[in-house]
């Protein structure tokens, strides 16, 4: 397997999924709306591409001569529309002769549907790539690290020494960061014996608020304390930063972004706490620990 085609290539979940196939030797096609995004490329590893997920023409011109494919797709808030983009995906991939396909679903994916559009529409593309007749593996990622760099959570952390988060005081979360979930889907694409897999991911700590806050304190070497958000205020604050308004849709990443922790926090036990060995036994993966993460961000500004 030497080439790879990445969907969803810009970004922070497809840079460093691009920075890692390239470590491994991997020649990338990647698929972007805008193929100068990856101009600090060296054109002979990473071809830039355009496509249209809703146009499986320009999805076979895509998969052409690909070996596997790779991908982060947006959350949309309509389940139809996710089902089309991965049977779309898919088809064309399987008509291109593409011999395997890694998803990396951003966020925790349950046993069956939940009602809520974003979640089963994830469900719904799994549900294409199991029948797609390729080798096939589901990334099922838990809550990013990389969500605390974010100009709506660093801020707080940043100017007022508080870990603010839309989790309750007692939600258990296996938080990973990005490189590690990029390390997981090359090792994926790698390792022949996985071909039809669900695997869940996160990292190598299950924490609480409180935990994470003094994993802050310990690391940049101050009080950082923890501040349980409502999820429905989360979301309205963070619609205000974008928007100007603390009105938001329920169709939108912002409902969306509420409707999960809501459902998050009503859970027991916490769906996000992950026993991580197993997996990094299978994959021979070395996971980053959370104070390890946080010093290798500079927390002194926004």
């Amino acid at each position: 397997m030497n080439k790879i085609l990445v969907y969803g290539a810009t970004g922070d979940q497809g840079l460093p999924l691009i920075d890692e196939l390239l470590k491994h030797g991997y020649k990338v096609r990647a698929a972007s709306r805008n193929p100068d995004d990856f101009n600090a490329y060296d054109s002979s590893d990473v071809e830039p591409v355009k496509a249209d997920l809703f146009d499986i023409e320009s999805l076979r011109a895509v998969s052409k001569d690909i070996d596997g494919i790779a991908m982060n797709l947006p959350f949309v808030f309509d389940k139809k529309i996710a089902q089309e983009w991965g049977e779309n995906i898919t088809k064309a991939a399987a008509d291109e002769g593409v011999k395997k396909i890694v998803f990396n679903t951003s966020c925790y994916v349950a046993p069956k549907d939940n009602g809520l559009e974003a979640h089963d529409g994830r469900r719904a593309i799994e549900k294409a790539m199991e029948d797609s007749g390729m080798d096939y593996v589901v990334i099922r990622s838990m809550v990013f690290m990389d969500n605390l760099t974010r100009f709506w959570s660093k801020p707080s952390i940043t100017n007022n020494d508080t870990f603010a988060y839309p989790c309750s005081s007692d939600l258990k979360i296996s938080w990973v960061c990005l490189n590690d979930v990029a390390k997981f889907m090359v090792a994926s694409l790698s390792n022949s014996t996985i071909k039809a897999d669900k695997i869940y991911v996160g990292g190598p700590e299950i924490l609480l608020g409180d935990e994470v806050a003094e994993r802050f304190s310990r690391a940049l070497n101050r009080e950082i304390k923890f501040k349980s958000l409502d999820p429905k205020n989360f979301a309205g604050a963070m619609s205000k930063l974008v928007t100007g308004s603390e009105e938001y849709e329920d169709v939108s990443i912002y409902g969306g972004m509420a409707a999960f922790y809501t459902w998050y926090n009503e859970q027991n036990p916490s769906p996000l706490a992950i026993d991580m060995e197993p997996a990094y036994k299978l994959l021979n993966i070395t996971p980053t620990y959370f104070e390890d993460w946080i010093k290798q961000h500079d927390w002194s500004k926004v």
